[in-house]
């Protein structure tokens, strides 16, 4: 529940910047060698090639890209993978029902049977990885012009990519990295058959629920438990009965020594987005504009689905998921704003900015490569202000409205239907349409309440109709709403909802047993989204690739001008959902004046914050009973208390959630499930003095396996060493 700005705090001298703490950092595990003397004086036992070996086993094969969204890890032979409730929570929750409500009551599977299919769930092992940089140097000119450079760096990476998967099964990517200043080739092996192996109720899984979201001291058990299927041949395969667990290169050991302050401390995972190479006025105005807007927006539709799932335990069910994912980072942006205020995060960009300018200009050549270099990316920023606004309200009000967003999904289906009844129908096109387009029927009349849905409709499109300048709205706003109804946007939500056929299941069936243009394009809910949609493509979506364009353009320029300056630095690239490694120590934190936070957590906690009567904070009777009797078995501490969770000072972000929090003998200790308060800036600049990560201790996971649960056969699967 946890994007790359450079980290100002650590250069404070325009001549000799300092290098940032060895915490900081998400770096590149084939690079890692470059680190590897400064780990191991903090405690790593492991060479470079443990870490990271493209042609023998190494801790990187047991590390998944989850759901492409999360990290989880692989704990067994048999492939079973740990990561955290949250990142498991939509599976969860497509298998819970009002009767089965596996969120409330947690699932186990009694044995490999029992498992449950995860339909559309997958998981990706980093099979290589590869500097391809040259090749780019090499065959793209510096001067290119900047549209015709991203045409080539797509030309160039499609060669690529073709190349590393010739005659394999494997999928891969190039991802630059410095804006473009490097390119590495990423190569996986996707594995499609995952099955739910078990889960603790929400009441261990969401323990604190919003409350104690981003914030330490934290009691939450934050972990849920999966299996990889493969077909007999070792290689993926697509569900089936038939399909056997999957043998991985590399298992974790699982450690239940413990930690202690300054015990060294890895984390193993692939981290979404930072962006700590932006500029001050980029900064500001996410600060003064778009941050500000997310946080008003998330606000409104997560207080109509609040009530909504208070009243009704089905539409509770069918919205958890949508309302975590939302609330995680509405919270999250509230935290970053106060961050960016107490760090004084713009002050600081803009004195490096104005070190660097320094730098530059000190030297004739420097002034002539980089002299400009801030100011353009500041124009860049200036110039795209004036649409920023409309652009987070696009994705966060435009097309919230679940009626609106699912029928934009019925385009490919609407471009096989002729809109002239004289043009012949390709029934074939047609039909393959339709069944690939009744899986987003499914999926969406699942998890779907349209009562619910209107009233975000109406408030959160009125919202966009008052904030947002009307010369940049789409016309359809003007031309329905204001004039045929008024500016009512009830009236309005009432109309769409009678009419649509995608507010209702069974006027959706009856259309796509003989779809007709002529039926979508009379549906109010359909007409309206396209017509939202074409704005933002011929109106709304240049200024922002101008911007974008400009921003790349400038930000690879000032990125190598940053490490020029600091030749003794050693730089790592912003997070970009490749795989990465951070290393630090498990240490406490003061978050304020005369406040000391511990760097661990235990049931006593969870016992303290007990409250019956608020659901976040409800203690099931099972787990009450074992604090009662202290029946931790061998998962309690030397004083005899169970740990529920501890910090460290790694560097993380956004899908490192799952990640393995590893010790310095390879082990696991612990996975990582969350950032602490005090230092939401992290995907911007880093905090090196408050930035935390949170982490649920091993020892708390096997304890709700084995003694809470009972599920004592997945215990016996792992290799668990220490006390």
């Amino acid at each position: 529940m946890l994007a790359l700005a450079l980290t100002t705090l650590h250069a404070r001298e325009p001549k000799s910047p300092l290098p940032g703490p060895p915490d900081e950092g998400m770096w590149l595990p084939l690079l890692i060698g470059q680190n590897h003397e400064e780990m191991k004086r903090m405690g790593l036992e492991l060479t470079p090639e443990m870490i990271y070996s493209a042609n023998q086993s190494s801790l990187k094969d047991a590390i998944v890209w989850f759901g492409g969204f999360c990290t989880g890890e692989i704990i067994s032979s048999e492939g079973l993978i740990l990561t955290n409730h949250h990142c498991g929570y939509d599976a969860i929750q497509s298998h819970s029902t009002v009767q089965n409500d596996y969120l409330t009551n947690g699932f186990w599977a009694a044995n490999k049977e029992a498992e449950l299919p995860c339909e559309g769930l997958s998981v990706s092992f980093l099979v290589r990885m590869e500097d391809v940089t040259a090749r780019f140097k090499n065959e793209i000119p510096a001067d290119l012009p900047e549209d015709q450079r991203s045409s080539k760096v797509q030309q160039l990476s499609a060669e690529i990519v073709k190349n590393a998967t010739a005659g394999t099964h494997y999928r891969a990517m190039v991802k630059d990295m410095f804006y473009g200043n490097e390119y590495y080739l990423f190569v996986y092996e996707d594995f499609t058959d995952v099955r739910l192996v078990g889960t603790p109720p929400e009441a261990v899984g969401k323990f604190g629920g919003d409350t104690d979201n981003w914030m330490w001291p934290r009691h939450t058990g934050d972990f849920s438990l999966f299996r990889v299927y493969a077909g007999k041949d070792g290689k993926p395969a697509a569900y089936s009965k038939d399909n056997v667990p999957h043998k991985p290169k590399h298992v974790l050991s699982v450690s239940i020594e413990g930690v202690k302050p300054n015990d060294f401390a890895m984390v193993f995972g692939f981290p979404g987005r930072t962006t700590r190479y932006l500029v001050s006025e980029s900064i500001k105005m996410a600060q003064e504009l778009t941050n500000p807007a997310r946080i008003r927006l998330r606000d409104t539709r997560l207080k109509i689905w609040k009530e909504d799932m208070d009243a009704n335990p089905a539409v509770r069910i069918q919205y958890a998921s949508k309302y975590a994912r939302i609330a995680n980072y509405w919270k999250y942006f509230i935290g970053q704003n106060k961050g960016l205020k107490r760090l004084r995060t713009v002050e600081q960009k803009q004195k490096l900015e104005k070190e660097f300018n320094a730098w530059a200009a000190a030297n004739p050549e420097r002034q002539a490569k980089y002299g400009s270099v801030v100011d353009n990316l500041k124009k860049a920023v200036e110039n795209f202000r004036p649409y920023a606004l409309n652009f987070v309200y696009i994705n966060e009000a435009l097309f919230a409205p679940e009626i609106l967003s699912f029928a934009l999904q019925s385009q490919a289906l609407s471009q096989t239907l002729p809109q002239d009844k004289k043009i012949a129908r390709n029934e074939e096109a047609i039909a393959k349409a339709v069944a690939e387009f009744r899986k987003a029927v499914d999926e969406h009349f699942k998890d779907y309440y349209p009562p619910t849905d209107k009233k975000v409709f109406a408030k959160i499109l009125k919202m966009y109709y008052d904030d947002i300048p009307k010369d940049q709205q789409p016309a359809v706003f003007n031309d329905v709403v204001v004039k045929q109804y008024k500016g009512d946007f009830n009236k309005f939500a009432d109309a769409v909802f009678a009419k649509s056929i995608f507010a209702d299941k069974a006027k959706m069936e009856a259309f796509l047993k003989k779809p007709e243009y002529s039926v979508l394009a009379k549906d109010p809910a359909w007409s309206f989204a396209n017509a939202c949609l074409q704005h933002v493509t011929t109106k709304v979506r240049p200024p922002y690739l101008a911007y974008e364009m400009e921003v790349t353009k400038w930000g690879r320029v000032y990125t190598a001008g940053l490490r020029e300056w600091q030749p003794n630095k050693k730089f790592y690239p912003d997070a970009n959902s490749t795989i990465r490694l951070t290393y630090g120590k498990v240490k406490d934190y003061k978050p304020m004046d005369a406040v000391q936070y511990d760097y661990i957590t235990y049931l006593d906690g969870v016992m303290e914050k007990e409250d019956p009567s608020n659901p976040e904070f409800v203690v099931p009777q099972r787990l009450g009973e074992l604090y009662a009797k202290k029946d931790y078995g061998r998962y309690a501490d030397q004083t005899g208390r169970l740990p529920v969770c501890f910090i460290t000072d790694n560097d993380i972000t956004g899908g490192n959630s799952g990640s393995p929090v590893i010790d310095g003998k390879g082990r696991l200790i612990g996975l990582a499930f969350d950032g602490n308060w005090e230092a939401m800036t992290g995907d911007l600049v880093f905090d090196p003095e408050l930035k935390r990560t949170i982490n649920v201790d091993i020892r708390y996971v096997l304890f709700i396996i084995d003694k809470y649960a009972g599920a004592t056969h997945l215990i016996k699967e792992m290799n668990v060493v220490g006390r």
